[in-house]
């Protein structure tokens, strides 16, 4: 594609698939008469971005989204990540390869807008970088020994060395003989599934082969690193709020959105 000035801001792209093994059809999951995928979009409005767009295969996802007034596209339903689909999606949107994108997950409506904007806006500043995210600090020992809760460790610079879903870094001495306390100054942050991307990135990745690190640690983001791209992360205070991947999550965010 020939390249063009990129314009101002970010676009945000929220991938939505109607299939999920715990929660079926949760993109269009009614919260206070809207579906959440709807819900995910008027949040990331409030990021400032130049537009945002819903992605997906599926044409009830699309029509709900159309409802509602906010744009969509439909890609192919055969993505074997959701990267893959962003690809595609940034492709029919026509972006410049120097475009910055931030994929929303279509199931957090209670995702923060202002986050949305630092990370891209931590992308825009770091032009040796190809994609940015964020985390934050794990104080919780619960969460420190949870393979479910991924872990990331910075540089200096605040790029991403590596992502896992083990305790790392591991305190030597203070995890010594099983200790679950958490070591004052322990740099152990949880990583946030919140991704900023350069548009010509994302037209690169479906073409970059699977990492044995990343099939093992079922992290798709160490693909990036295996490869040699740089991840710059923005670290953020306290937990973002939860996404929806159960029944009993759907019930908290319907309460605290009612």
């Amino acid at each position: 594609m020939k390249e063009r000035p990129s314009a101002a801001g970010f676009v945000v792209l929220i991938p939505a698939r109607y299939a999920s093994s715990r929660l079926p059809g949760k993109p269009l999951a009614d919260i206070g008469g809207r579906p959440m995928v709807v819900r995910v979009a008027e949040r990331a409005r409030q990021s400032g971005a130049t537009r945002v767009v819903i992605a997906t295969d599926d044409e009830r996802i699309a029509d709900a989204a159309r409802a509602h007034g906010v744009d969509v596209v439909l890609t192919r339903a055969e993505h074997p990540t959701g990267t893959d689909r962003l690809a595609e999606a940034a492709a029919l949107l026509d972006l410049a390869d120097s475009d910055i994108v931030v994929n929303v997950q279509g199931d957090e409506p209670l995702l923060d807008g202002a986050l949305i904007a630092r990370v891209a806006q931590l992308l825009a500043e770091r032009p040796d970088a190809a994609m940015a995210t964020a985390c934050h600090p794990i104080e919780d020992a619960d969460e420190a020994f949870n393979p479910n809760v991924v872990k990331v460790v910075l540089d200096h610079a605040g790029y991403a060395l590596y992502f896992s879903r083990a305790t790392i870094p591991w305190a030597r001495s203070g995890f010594a003989g099983g200790a679950r306390a958490i070591p004052a100054g322990l740099p152990l942050y949880r990583h946030y599934g919140l991704y900023a991307y350069r548009v010509a990135f994302l037209r690169t990745f479906p073409s970059l082969a699977s990492a044995p690190i990343e099939r093992f640690e079922a992290l798709e983001q160490l693909r990036a690193l295996w490869h040699g791209y740089r991840i710059a992360v923005e670290i953020t205070t306290g937990a973002p709020a939860p996404g929806v991947d159960t029944e009993d999550d759907l019930a908290r965010v319907r309460k605290l959105l009612g």
